[in-house]
């Protein structure tokens, strides 16, 4: 059985040549990883993938010439599932940030990351972790908060499945007998449902619970 490799391969995709041999220089310093290729295009990334070579991570900007870096990441992370892509690059606006974890990418840093910020992220990374900052975060959050999909009415006052269908017989007219008799219960458990269902539309007749369910499309 071959023995775990104890360094990792982390590729550098990056325009800035200075910044790029920088980060390079970084990675080979670093005792538990090493930096064996490095380009300004996704292009030849892609090229190197096919040809057999596999990097553990990549460190990705996403203003690159050609091919950008989520476009890159997407085919990169198809090309190779195993290889983990982290964004390090100058934009934070909500988009990109979208369309890069969508395109597969494991962490997010914002240049300009210091040494030990991108050294802990590809180590976070090969355990299994997400990095990205406080600042990425919150940014995150707020964007996920405003795609959710909105509560029905119905949700939002905490109804049951059986209250909802409770409620709606309410409003085509059933008597509590009726609805007893239609749904299989007794008589007091159709009054408890009933008000459960006023406690909680904050009604006290079953006229006003209709009016709500009604006006609110709660059914």
């Amino acid at each position: 059985m071959a023995a775990e490799r104890s360094d990792y391969d982390v590729w550098v995709v990056e325009d800035q040549r200075m910044f790029r041999r920088a980060l390079v220089t970084l990675l080979n310093e670093t005792t538990d990883m090493h930096c064996g290729f490095d380009s300004e295009s996704c292009e030849e990334v892609i090229e190197a993938i096919e040809d057999g070579m596999i990097p553990d991570i990549v460190l990705m900007d996403i203003g690159l010439p050609g091919m950008d870096g989520i476009e890159g990441t997407r085919a990169i992370r198809s090309l190779s599932p195993t290889t983990r892509v982290i964004m390090l690059t100058v934009h934070e606006d909500n988009e990109k940030i979208f369309d890069a974890i969508c395109a597969g990418a494991s962490g997010y840093l914002l240049k300009p990351a210091s040494t030990d910020q991108i050294i802990d992220a590809a180590r976070q990374v090969r355990h299994g972790g997400a990095p990205i900052n406080a600042y990425i975060a919150s940014k995150l959050l707020s964007l996920f908060a405003r795609l959710a999909p909105p509560r029905s009415g119905a949700e939002q006052y905490g109804l049951t499945a059986r209250e909802r269908e409770i409620l709606q017989l309410l409003v085509d007219g059933m008597t509590m007998p009726q609805i007893a008799e239609k749904l299989i219960v007794s008589y007091y458990t159709v009054d408890t449902h009933i008000r459960n269902i006023y406690a909680k539309l904050h009604v006290r007749t079953r006229g006003g619970a209709v009016a709500k369910a009604v006006k609110e499309r709660l059914i």
